[in-house]
C-alpha cells in the first residue's frame, strides 16, 4: 500500500472514531444532563458511568496506538501515524459534535477534555490547536521520513508540561481537599499566557522537521542542476 492509501485510511479510520466518540459523548451528556459541560456540578456521580468513562478515554488511546502501528514500518513511522490519527480524531470530535448537540457555540467554549489522572479544563481553541500541531508532526514524521532532533523533543517535553499543568490547575488546587472537591471544580480564568508558552515549545519539533525538509530540498536542487548541466 503506498503512503498516500496509508495516509487516507488512518484519516478515515480517525474521523470514523471521531463520530463514534461524539456519538457515546451525546448520549452520556444526555443521561446525566450536562450537554453544556461548563455549569454546576460538572461531573455528577451517576450510577457507574464514571468508572466506565475513565477506562473509555484509556481504550480510545490504545486504539489510536493501534491503528499508527499498523500502519507504520518502523517504531518513528508508527508514532508518526498515530500522532496523525490523534490529531484527527480530536479535530473531528468538536466538529461533529455541532450537528449532534448544537455545542460547542465557539472555540471558547470551556470542555472537559479529559479525566485521567485528573479532569482537565479548557477552552475548545486550546486542545484543537495542539492537535492541529499533532497532524502536521504526523504527516512529517510518517510521509516524509523526518525526525526532530534531541533538543527540539526536550524543549516540546516542557512544553507538554506546560500545557498539563494550564488544564490541570485548578483540579490540582482542589485536590488537597479530596476527589470530591475536584468533581465540583468550575474554572473561571484559562492562563492563555502559560498555554501560549507551552504550544510554542511543543511546536518546536514541527518547525525542526519544516527546517530540515528545506534544507533538505535546497541540497538536492544544486546536484540536479549539475546532473543535467553534465548531461548538456
Amino acid at each position: 500500500m503506498s503512503r498516500t492509501a496509508r495516509f487516507l485510511v488512518v484519516a478515515l479510520f480517525a474521523a470514523a472514531m471521531a463520530w463514534v466518540e461524539s456519538a457515546v459523548v451525546l448520549y452520556l451528556r444526555l443521561m446525566i444532563d450536562r450537554i453544556q459541560p461548563y455549569q454546576v456540578n460538572p461531573l455528577p456521580a451517576f450510577a457507574r458511568l464514571g468508572e466506565a468513562e475513565l477506562i473509555r478515554e484509556a481504550a480510545t488511546l490504545v486504539m489510536l496506538l493501534c491503528i499508527g502501528w499498523l500502519a507504520g514500518a518502523h517504531l518513528r513511522q508508527r508514532l508518526g501515524y498515530a500522532m496523525l490519527a490523534f490529531g484527527i480524531w480530536d479535530i473531528f470530535y468538536y466538529i461533529f459534535l455541532v450537528p449532534l448537540s448544537s455545542w460547542p457555540n465557539s472555540l471558547l467554549d470551556w470542555d472537559i477534555l479529559f479525566l485521567i489522572p485528573l479532569p482537565w479544563w479548557g477552552p475548545v481553541l486550546a486542545p484543537t490547536s495542539i492537535a492541529l500541531l499533532m497532524v502536521v508532526a504526523g504527516a512529517l514524521i510518517s510521509g516524509l521520513d523526518l525526525w526532530p532532533r534531541s533538543s527540539s523533543w526536550l524543549a516540546s517535553s516542557c512544553g507538554a508540561v506546560l500545557v498539563l499543568y494550564a488544564f490541570m490547575v485548578d483540579a490540582l488546587r482542589a485536590l488537597p481537599s479530596g476527589l470530591q472537591a475536584v468533581r465540583y471544580v468550575l474554572p473561571i480564568e484559562f492562563n492563555w499566557p502559560l498555554f501560549a508558552l507551552g504550544w510554542a515549545l511543543m511546536a518546536l519539533p514541527v518547525a525542526d522537521m519544516v527546517w530540515q525538509s528545506f534544507n533538505l530540498h535546497w541540497r538536492e536542487e544544486p546536484l540536479q542542476s549539475i546532473s543535467l548541466h553534465d548531461l548538456s
